[in-house]
């Protein structure tokens, strides 16, 4: 199981914080892919992405246990 946590303007897309998903073996990449597909996150390409807690690139494979937080870009006056 994968834990997805989801900020801001993604939050209010999908209506949820997290998402939990059985997709070990993907890259990155490939759970974006599935994401804007199965929730048409419209702002997903601009987000920083984590993997338990460390930055990550698209390439990096997901595994069984992996918390991965897609974070926005932060905005402030």
């Amino acid at each position: 199981m994968i834990k997805i946590l989801l900020f801001a303007e993604l939050q209010e897309e999908t209506g949820v914080d997290e998402i939990k998903v059985e997709r070990a073996g993907m890259t990155v990449s490939d759970l974006k892919n599935w994401l804007l597909e199965e929730y048409n996150l419209t702002t997903l390409d601009n987000t920083m992405i984590a993997i338990n807690e460390s930055y990550a690139s698209e390439s990096d494979l997901l595994k069984a246990g992996d918390t991965i937080a897609f974070i926005p870009p932060v905005s402030g006056g």
